[in-house]
């Protein structure tokens, strides 16, 4: 039978409630494929790396894995708010069919399944049961555990839980195994039923009209039904196996040692780790998950890599932000001088955004506070390469831009910018970086100390030769000279920072980009993790 005319007696009784929950149905089964991909942070690296030729339009696609996966988590909160109140009509309208509130085809069509040679088409058998053992049944019961999952997963991922309650969000997020496990579960109760052929053959065009005739006359035997084949399973799958090779990547990276080279406190309560892993290769702007399982053996927290790739090391600075990495800090401070740290794992690198930095013309780095540290790992980079007798770059200029609240936070880099100053002087290439550091919080002591040495050559905070600007840059004017002194580049914008910033940088690029291609375009590229 065709589908339309199978459920013709479903329709019949429960009416547009049964596609208001199947629709719903084949959505949730198509975005529950598409989750977990995104999450998939080695698929990524592979699909965005040098093993699969993926263009720049598609790296920037896959960067925004992360806002996809959300997007996806979302639809499927909507979708399962929809199925669910369509299932809650469907029970309703199969009691009330069941106990004869409807018409005499309703009425029949209900009560099969009373004899043995019957098949039931309304799963409610008892006129007197009560709606809520509809959530005793499979189907019920495991869309309950569903729903309260999904509803912890969403609520616990929201922006002020996940900066200041990381571990809450990471270990109710991990109910997504309770989540497929309940969704592969929940088609088995089978409690959408359809009609099934039968011979002879029950014509509900002719039949439909005399109910009380069934089987009675040749021309309409008793219809026949059965519930719908579970193909929730058949979409997921394919995802979880991924998802299951994924989590075994990293459990082996996980066992694999990992030494520590060099622990350094850094002002403003920030930790540089130097470690060194073998066969790890990375490339700039790349980031890691660090777990040390004497804090948590679950938890895995990410970290953009410092260090560049010619070096035999690689490193990673951490700010104390929540509990995690307050409770690392506290333990690396009180080892002794040269003592080796507690056991540390690291998956990855992964790859960013800011590994494109090289293939634009034009590259604007914008860094806030330790949102620098993927641009600390270019600016090594690229002094590591001008080390070089002749460096092969295709970018020709770079705008460096750090904004930071205090004064010790420069001391974080100042050392890289003045090597990096020095080597560019001395190569008579003073103008291929431009940086500009920026200091938004100040004080009037700070403002007196800074006036009184204003007529040094070098700045007062940062040593260097350019000087330090208060205040926040006037992007406006910062694009539209750079528009100007690059009349016909395409010019990368990325940016390692707060959301705010992101939408007005993306703003801006769009703004200043010209129609023409030839001309100066700009290209907004974000760090997500």
């Amino acid at each position: 039978l065709p589908v339309w005319d199978r459920f013709f007696y479903t329709r019949h009784i429960i009416g547009s409630a049964l596609s208001w929950a199947r629709a719903p149905a084949a959505v949730l089964n198509f975005n529950c494929l598409l989750v977990l991909l995104p999450v998939c942070r080695n698929l990524l690296s592979l699909l965005r790396g040098s093993f699969v030729c993926c263009g720049r339009s598609l790296r920037k696609q896959l960067d925004k894995n992360l806002t996809f996966h959300k997007l996806v988590g979302y639809m499927i909160g909507l979708m399962t708010a929809v199925h669910t109140i369509a299932h809650l009509f469907n029970v309703e309208w199969f009691t009330r069919s069941r106990q004869g509130g409807f018409d005499i085809l309703s009425t029949t069509l209900s009560r099969l399944g009373e004899l043995e040679n019957e098949t039931y088409l309304n799963p409610v058998r008892d006129p007197n049961t009560p709606t809520y053992v509809a959530f005793t049944t499979i189907g019920g019961l495991t869309g309950v555990i569903i729903t309260l999952a999904l509803i912890l997963m969403i609520t616990s991922s929201m922006e002020v839980i996940r900066r200041s309650y990381f571990e809450v969000f990471w270990y109710i997020h991990h109910l997504f195994i309770i989540f497929f496990a309940g969704l592969v579960i929940h088609g088995a109760g089978r409690m959408v039923r359809s009609q099934t052929p039968t011979n002879p053959p029950h014509n509900f065009t002719v039949c439909k009209d005399q109910p009380l005739e069934w089987g009675k006359v040749p021309e309409c035997p008793i219809p026949q039904f059965a519930g719908g084949f579970p193909q929730t399973w058949m979409w997921v799958i394919g995802p979880m196996f991924l998802y299951l090779c994924e989590r075994l990547l990293r459990f082996i990276r996980y066992l694999q040692s990992v030494t520590y080279r060099k622990i350094i406190m850094r002002p403003s309560n920030v930790l540089e780790l130097q470690l060194v892993k073998r066969g790890f290769k990375m490339e700039v702007g790349q980031y890691i998950f660090m777990n040390c399982p004497a804090i948590s053996q679950l938890e895995w927290h990410p970290f953009t890599m410092t260090s560049a790739p010619e070096e035999d090391f690689f490193s990673v600075h951490i700010r104390s932000v929540g509990d995690w990495t307050e409770k690392l800090i506290k333990m690396l401070e009180q080892l002794p001088e040269g003592a080796q740290g507690p056991k540390m794992a690291v998956d990855g690198p992964f790859g960013t955004a800011s590994e494109d930095v090289f293939d634009y013309e034009v590259s604007v780095l914008v860094g806030c506070g330790i949102g620098v540290t993927p641009f600390a790992s270019i600016l090594k980079s690229i002094w590591y390469k001008f080390k070089q007798s002749s460096p092969k770059l295709r970018t020709k200029k770079i705008y460096f831009y750090w904004l930071c609240r205090e004064t010790h936070a420069f001391e974080w880099f100042a050392d890289l910018l003045q090597v990096l100053e020095k080597e560019m002087a001395g190569r008579g290439m003073e103008d291929f970086l431009t940086y500009n550091l920026y200091l938004t919080g100040w004080d009037e002591n700070h403002t007196a100390h800074v006036t009184v040495h204003f007529d040094k050559d070098t700045d007062v905070v940062t040593g260097l030769k350019q000087k330090t600007y208060y205040g926040r840059p006037i992007w406006d004017k910062e694009f539209q000279e750079i528009r100007k002194e690059n009349p016909t580049s395409g010019v990368g914008v990325f940016l390692c920072g707060p959301e705010t910033l992101a939408k007005t940088l993306e703003k801006k690029c769009v703004k200043y980009s010209d129609v023409d291609p030839r001309k100066t375009n700009f290209y907004f590229n974000k760090e997500n993790f």
